[in-house]
């Protein structure tokens, strides 16, 4: 009987210290929603650092980038050739050098010029053979030696002869001489065939066509001598956004071989021409700006990007900093009730001043955030990870 009772007040004790073990189990705590895919409800120090503002509408100006190039400005470019038609004997310029208006660039042999100067000095002692028969005429005439028709007759011998001298005279200009080398020519009666080719411009040698010995022909172009101290940049810009560009607007120029290129500074300038057709292969319409190089930076055939600003348009826009990817997918926080956001793709179009257009995903008046979405972001994929 002993054993048995003993057993019965052991099990009465287990079941008893059993019994207030289970009663001091703290009650279970009920989990807190868990929120939709894409909503963040921040918390603390995130939720105050965020700054909220509601889409709205704004002008915007669209950054047009078109790839251009440097090039000569055509007003200060000259090819130079020979004026007549002759044998090059001496070269003086060579490509790149440096050279100033009126300087002589080459020297050729003509014998079109001897002949000019010939001739030239011809109808000169033809013309004072002329003047002299002339004016003997005169004095027999007045001596009543011989008639007027005689006289007349000796006047237009010589008034031809004068006229044919002027011409020789102007051929000989035509030809490349000077007003003071005909002068020359008529004091020394010297036939000089060798004909200098000048520069007629101050500038640097771009290119040379010619070399020693070669017969060349007025219509050759020899030099070419173009004045690099103001270059163009010139670019063509689509048909479709021909309409927000306007001379006289203000431009921005890359060059990456100066190391200007996207995120550097760039060269300012204006377009200074606007095309008034359209490119019927291309379907471009040229523009051209005009840029100061007093240090010889810009050389032609560089390439260069041109950004012009087009004309302003109230468009729906929203803060570039605003924006988070994923992918290549674009995304803002939306406001939701409760500090919650929710995070929505969107569709942007263009950027500018920090501002990027907005094609679709939200609408006007929605509370966007604008300040710490990166930060968010970051906070929602670490909740997403965890």
């Amino acid at each position: 009987m002993r054993p048995n009772f003993l057993l019965s007040l052991t099990a009465a004790a287990v079941l008893t210290l059993s019994l207030a073990a289970c009663s001091d189990k703290p009650e279970p705590v009920a989990e807190a929603p868990k929120l939709p895919p894409g909503v963040i409800q921040p918390e603390g120090n995130l939720q105050k650092g965020l700054k909220v503002a509601p889409v709205a509408t704004s002008p915007f100006s669209e950054m047009l980038r078109v790839a251009g190039r440097v090039d000569f400005d055509e007003q200060r470019v000259a090819r130079i050739g020979a004026s007549v038609t002759g044998r090059v004997t001496d070269l003086y310029a060579t490509l790149g050098q440096e050279v100033k208006a009126g300087q002589v660039l080459a020297r050729l042999h003509s014998s079109e010029l001897g002949a000019a100067q010939m001739a030239f000095l011809k109808s000169e002692a033809q013309t004072e053979l002329q003047g002299r028969n002339a004016e003997r005429a005169r004095q027999l005439f007045a001596a009543d030696v011989i008639g007027r028709g005689e006289l007349q007759r000796r006047e237009s011998e010589l008034a031809i002869a004068s006229a044919e001298m002027r011409a020789y005279r102007d051929q000989l200009r035509v030809l490349g001489m000077s007003q003071a080398s005909i002068a020359e020519l008529a004091r020394s009666g010297s036939i000089n065939s060798h004909s200098p080719v000048f520069s007629s411009i101050s500038g640097t040698v771009v290119e040379r066509n010619v070399a020693q010995g070669q017969v060349v022909q007025p219509a050759d172009a020899l030099y070419t001598v173009a004045d690099l101290s103001r270059v163009w940049v010139v670019a063509e810009v689509p048909e479709q956004q021909a309409a927000q560009v306007a001379e006289g607007q203000s431009v921005d120029i890359e060059v990456p071989s100066l190391g200007n290129g996207a995120g550097s500074k760039s060269i300012t300038g204006k377009l200074i021409y606007v095309g008034r057709t359209v490119n019927p292969q291309s379907r471009t319409v040229l523009v051209r700006t005009e840029l100061e190089n007093r240090e010889g930076r810009l050389k032609p055939a560089m390439l260069a990007s041109m950004l012009i600003a087009g004309k302003p348009v109230d468009q729906l826009v929203i803060p570039a900093a605003s924006v988070v990817r994923d992918g290549n997918d674009e995304l803002v926080y939306v406001e939701m009730p409760g500090n919650k956001y929710r995070l929505t793709k969107v569709k942007l179009g263009a950027e500018s001043d920090g501002m990027r257009v907005v094609q679709n995903g939200v609408k006007a008046g929605d509370r966007i955030v604008v300040d710490g979405a990166f930060h968010l972001d970051n906070e929602r994929k670490r909740l997403e990870q965890g």
